[in-house]
């Protein structure tokens, strides 16, 4: 049975939400699944029929996200999720790439601690990439995160440029993610967290790594050859990892005492950014009674 307005206003005004919402405070979470909201989700299928543009997204590990969202640009929460996959991230991003399916799997890694019960609010996060379209792209699809309301951020240390870091403001918890030892493919770039993978790609990391030397080499000048090579190894790397659980490939880190400005390039944000609007009644009570008589309706003049 689908969980009725009235027993989500129920829930809402045992916590005393019923008046006006005010500002979450820090480590409270906006709502708690199965206490103060139903929120259903895995009612409507993921769309993981592969195209030639996402083929990848049928493989067994490839990530669903259930995204959760508000009703309109003044609305509340609604009680359901829809997903999200890489199949839908591409159509976003424009094109499918390594990158873009690289941070998303680093982001379903992030999310598992910080949304354990699977629903991604994506009114309460903010999330900080590299300056890679593939990666920021990603990051502010999967996140909401957006550079006039100063909640999508670019490191200010660049040996970040292919972790993300999400944080959820409710709770104040920020989660570093990136890949691990083994598949990373970027020349002369670091992993920023210890951890390795224990199976062995059919690629090899340190070819792929030559190839993006020449081939993405500023003012280069590659080989068609090398340029199709490098196009098939990508692709071959990415439905390889996604056949491995997605922890495998994988690492995440909680960042205590984190500060959002000691992370972000201060040279590429907003002066002054915009207050975000669409999410201010989320959480905004219900009428006590679902029909008000005429009387009671304060019509606009």
């Amino acid at each position: 049975m689908k969980p009725s307005w009235i027993t989500l206003a129920a829930s809402l005004a045992a916590i005393g939400l019923w008046g006006l919402p005010s500002t979450a405070l820090a480590a409270e979470p906006t709502f708690e699944q199965g206490r103060t909201i139903f929120i259903e989700t895995d009612v409507e299928a993921p769309d993981r029929e592969p195209t030639w543009y996402a083929s990848m997204v049928a493989k067994p590990h490839a990530p669903v996200f259930q995204m959760l969202a508000t009703r309109g640009t003044q609305g509340r929460y609604y009680p359901y999720t829809y997903p999200v996959t890489l199949k839908d991230l591409v159509r976003f991003h424009g094109h499918d790439c390594e990158g873009t399916t690289h941070a998303a799997n680093a982001a379903w890694v992030a999310f598992r601690t910080l949304f354990p019960d699977g629903i991604i609010d994506r009114s309460v996060l903010r999330g900080i990439s590299g300056t890679s379209p593939c990666w920021s792209d990603a990051v502010a699809y999967l996140t909401g995160a957006r550079l006039q309301y100063g909640t999508l951020g670019f490191f200010k240390d660049k040996r970040y440029s292919h972790a993300i870091l999400l944080y959820r403001e409710d709770t104040d918890m920020a989660v570093l993610a990136t890949w691990r030892t083994g598949i990373n493919n970027i020349p002369d770039e670091p992993v920023m967290l210890p951890g390795e993978i224990d199976w062995q790609p059919r690629v090899s990391m340190e070819r792929v790594k030559a190839l993006k030397a020449v081939v993405k080499q500023a003012g280069g000048n590659p080989t068609p050859y090398q340029v199709d090579l490098m196009r098939h190894y990508q692709w071959q790397h990415i439905n390889d990892i996604l056949e491995h659980p997605l922890t495998a490939s994988y690492q995440a880190k909680v960042i205590e005492h984190f500060v959002w400005e000691d992370w972000i390039d201060p040279d590429k944000t907003l002066v002054e950014p915009h207050t975000r609007g669409d999410t201010r009644l989320k959480n905004y009570p219900y009428r006590s009674r679902p029909v008000v008589p005429d009387a009671e309706v304060e019509m606009p003049e």
